[in-house]
């Protein structure tokens, strides 16, 4: 628990108890990122909760000058799911940092470099049709149905403040949920009836391998994601259009990589693709 009679702490830091100023974190980040520049520490007192720190995802979100094209979902940091009492958290991808890719073929990430900068190996599924938002009872069968699409993929997670993942649920919210782009590599044809214990993934940087795993069946934990995704965006009234991209979640872990290195995301006989980081370069 947040030390609330500490004074002592600089801002950006937990146990920190000095005022939250939305605008100001959102300011600070955004210029951060529209730039290509580092920020040393979290620009601000942390967010006290969930609700304060998606407040200023969607200020953020709504002063960045593109749409947003897809979302990502990945699992809050084991403290925090017990303290906030949620699994999962959500940020958006916008669409000038998704990239296509081929099996066997290579494509470029843009990262802060000086920042804090990973690869996640994910299932990435695409809408079949536009959710608006709203309360609704979904089976599992429903939101299966939602798909149109599923691919093997990796999602980019990138900062310009290198020890955001130390900083907790609440700083990576604010910061876009840590993304920097999506991956889709190859589509994963009859996705929906893989027979269990059929799929790999592993993940190597530069040659070495730094993650595996035998993920569970595409429509088990990735569609709980998606329903994660639909409940939150009812809640903020935020409309998924048709064609809408969901990273559903790490399957190997979050790897770490540094500007000029490169990634092998390989999910076995669904296929594989390599990742070359360069830095994130803006006037």
């Amino acid at each position: 628990m947040r030390n609330s009679t500490n004074t002592n702490q600089a801002p950006g830091e937990p146990g920190a108890s000095h005022p939250v100023n939305g605008k100001a974190i959102s300011d600070c980040l955004l210029d951060a990122r529209i730039r290509g520049r580092r920020l040393p520490q979290f620009p601000g007192s942390l967010p006290e909760d969930l609700e304060q720190a998606y407040a200023i995802q969607m200020m953020s979100i709504g002063r960045w000058p593109e749409d947003v094209a897809g979302w990502k979902v990945a699992r809050l940091p084991a403290g925090d799911r017990e303290r906030f009492g949620t699994e999962r958290l959500a940020g958006p991808v916008f669409g000038s940092t998704i990239s296509t890719v081929a099996s066997g073929a290579e494509t470029v990430a843009h990262v802060f470099g000086d920042g804090f900068a990973a690869v996640e190996a994910e299932f990435v599924f695409e809408l079949g049709r536009t959710v608006a938002p709203g309360t609704m009872d979904r089976t599992d069968d429903d939101l299966v149905r939602l798909v149109s699409r599923a691919f093997c993929g990796a999602e980019i997670a990138s900062s310009p403040v290198p020890r955001i993942l130390d900083l907790g649920a609440v700083a990576i919210i604010a910061d876009f949920g840590l993304n920097a782009g999506v991956i889709v590599g190859p589509e994963i044809a009859g996705f929906r009836g893989l027979p269990v214990g059929s799929l790999v993934t592993r993940v190597s940087v530069d040659g070495q391998e730094v993650g595996s795993a035998s993920p569970g069946p595409i429509t088990g934990d990735p569609v709980q994601a998606l329903r994660f995704l639909l409940d939150h965006c009812g809640r903020h009234g935020i409309e998924l259009a048709r064609g809408t991209l969901v990273s559903t979640g790490l399957l190997t872990g979050v790897h770490p990589v540094d500007v000029g290195a490169t990634a092998r995301v390989d999910f076995g006989a669904l296929g594989w693709f390599d990742v070359r980081f360069e830095s994130i370069s803006r006037k």
